[in-house]
């Protein structure tokens, strides 16, 4: 069985068992969130939402609460003298999925 989830403006195809990198979710390390944005449930019965499936829920555990890679955001305009540099680390969350309900 798997689900399609969104968080942090992304879908993700989870089974239980997988471990997903995710935009940060607040929460401790170890502890249980439940994701209720269900696109959609696969597997003997599959089930799409409209937009999503009523009363399907993902569980999952914290794993960690990383911070990514550095990305480098560079601007310049030629023969203006016009250079900016920026840069970011994104905040993750590694989750574990545990339970897929399709709800009813």
């Amino acid at each position: 069985m798997f689900a399609i989830v969104k968080t942090g403006g992304k879908q993700y195809r989870v089974g239980v068992g997988d471990q997903v990198v995710v935009e940060r979710i607040a929460g401790e390390v170890g502890s249980e969130v439940a994701l209720t944005e269900v696109l959609a449930v696969g597997g003997e019965a599959p089930k799409v939402g409209t937009p999503v499936v009523a009363g399907a829920s993902v569980r999952a555990r914290i794993v960690q609460q990383p911070r990514g890679s550095k990305v480098i955001v560079f601007k310049k305009k030629r023969r203006k003298n016009y250079r900016r540099k920026h840069g970011h680390r994104q905040e993750l969350t590694v989750l574990k999925i545990e339970e897929i309900s399709a709800g009813a």
